[in-house]
């Protein structure tokens, strides 16, 4: 996997919005003014704060605003606004940008379309908290620990234990994002689950049942049987039982303890104020075990 290079002050780093239009524009203001205190030029791509319909632009305008950023020599990262839906519009013509301008491109939610892309074309990139929390909790462990892996320092990763937790220890590929947009991408070529992945799931506004489904779906194709750990982020705004057998985390639990890989439950990743950044196409070894869940990233 290639590193995008990390970044040093003075840095240009551009905001653009690759999918719906934001509700509120203001938090791109506030992003701007954490990022310049980190020591960061940014600019703002012309369609990020603007709306067609649904959307921030056409799907013409999302790609164009894109694909500009990447090819100016100057922006050294793009930090996504907002997700929603969208960004599989982009897939195509995304995957092949980032192959030949591979930089850090920062997001989450719909823009796991986008961290796909970039593992299918052995880029890293961050999965991370978008402007509203840059805005808003500039000061939180998310935001300094995205300020730290922008200029070149790893986190190591400690979580206190989850009586769901299946102990083990593996290395593999970090890779993951919203269940509902990764899983949609199996089969296709922007597939993260692949032969080796340490995987990490997140989602938001479904139905327990929806969940388990879409697990189901994941374990009868076969992609869970290609995982060598697994990662439970937070599922917001999941009802916990309404008949349905449990929380979305026990039936998550239910299917992955039928296989011999680590699992931990409750990592911080998600739509959450506690989201930690992770650097999608790193080496990592995550270990489970009685005392909590160690991850830190291998230098190879």
């Amino acid at each position: 996997m290639k590193s995008p290079a990390f970044l040093k002050p003075g840095d240009k780093i551009a905001i653009v919005s690759p999918a719906g239009a934001l509700r509120d524009t203001s938090i791109v203001d506030g992003a701007i003014k954490t990022l310049e205190g980190w020591g960061l030029e940014t600019v703002v791509a012309p369609h990020a704060l603007t709306r067609e319909g649904y959307y921030s632009g056409t799907a013409e305008e999302r790609i164009k605003d894109i694909a500009e950023c990447l090819r100016d020599d100057s922006v050294k990262a793009i930090l996504c606004s907002y997700g929603g839906y969208g960004c599989i519009h982009l897939a195509e013509q995304f995957s092949e940008l980032i192959k030949e301008h591979p930089k850090w491109v920062i997001g989450m939610s719909d823009c796991s379309v986008l961290h796909a892309a970039c593992l299918a074309q052995g880029v890293m990139s961050i999965h991370s908290p978008q402007c509203r929390h840059l805005a808003q909790m500039p000061g939180s462990d998310p935001a300094k620990m995205l300020r730290d892996i922008l200029f070149g320092k790893k986190p190591v990763y400690n979580v206190p234990h989850n009586s769901l937790d299946k102990p083990g220890r593996a290395t593999g590929t970090l890779a993951g994002g919203n269940l509902s947009v990764i899983t949609a991408l199996a089969g296709t070529r922007y597939d993260m689950f692949r032969e080796g992945t340490i995987l990490f799931i997140e989602e938001t506004g479904e139905q327990p049942y929806r969940i388990e489904r879409l697990m189901y779906q994941l374990e009868l194709s076969g992609a869970l049987s290609r995982i060598k750990g697994l990662i439970a982020g937070h599922f917001t705004g999941v009802k916990d039982n309404g008949g349905f057998g449990g929380t979305a985390h026990e039936l998550i639990e239910r299917i992955a303890k039928r296989y011999s890989i680590p699992a931990c439950f409750g990592f911080p990743v998600g739509h959450c104020d506690e989201n930690f950044p992770l650097i999608e196409g790193a080496t990592v070894t995550l270990t489970v075990n009685e005392d909590g869940t160690i991850m830190q990233e291998i230098n190879e």
